[in-house]
Formats: structure tokens, C-alpha cells, sequence
């Protein structure tokens, strides 16, 4: 797995968690490799974050052959008191297709 070098320091905008759930939520029937390769995380970061994720209700997964397919729960809320809102409002921000045009309003 290749890391981005960064000049802007260690900090990122978006946890670990949000990126994985973006991942699965633009495609349900994504692997595990290829979310981890898409976050820069390994495979047993994104088990245990989709782990993290099940168990706080915000995904679930079901057995389709040799693959699993993933659902997203919307309507769940954040986590944070300070993150007023719900799973729909973060994907929606999250949307990479929406432009700067539609977050100005």
C-alpha cells in the first residue's frame, strides 16, 4: 500500500470510520481489499472498523456466496453531541459527484 506523503502535517478532516462508511455507501458489494486500498488503511483496519460500524448500528451485512453486500442504516444519529445530525446528512456532505456550487446554496 502506497502513502500519500503530506506537507500539510498529520491531521485529516475525516476519521477512518466516515471514510470506510463513504466507501461502502457509494457501493454495498465492495470488497474489503478495495476499500482498503481506496482509504490507505489495511484489510485488518477496515474488518475492524466495519466491526466498529456493525456494532454501533450504523451497517450491516449479509452473506451473498463468497461475497458480502452491506447496507447502510440511515437515519441513524452521529455519534458526537456536537455532530447534530444523522448518517444521510454525512453521506450527503460526503457525495464526492455534488460540486462547490450545491454546498454554497
Amino acid at each position: 500500500m502506497e502513502e500519500r506523503p503530506s506537507s500539510q502535517g498529520t491531521w485529516t478532516f475525516l476519521t477512518n470510520h466516515a471514510r470506510v462508511l463513504a466507501q461502502i455507501a457509494r457501493d454495498p458489494g465492495t470488497r474489503i481489499r478495495d476499500i482498503a486500498t481506496a482509504c490507505l488503511l489495511t484489510e485488518r483496519a477496515v474488518q475492524k472498523i466495519i466491526t466498529d460500524l456493525e456494532d454501533g448500528g450504523y451497517l450491516t451485512h449479509t452473506r451473498r456466496g463468497r461475497t458480502n453486500h452491506y447496507r447502510v442504516i440511515l437515519g441513524t444519529r452521529l455519534r458526537h453531541p456536537a455532530d447534530d445530525g444523522t448518517v444521510d446528512d454525512l453521506l450527503a456532505i460526503l457525495d464526492h459527484k455534488s460540486g462547490p456550487e450545491s454546498a454554497a446554496g
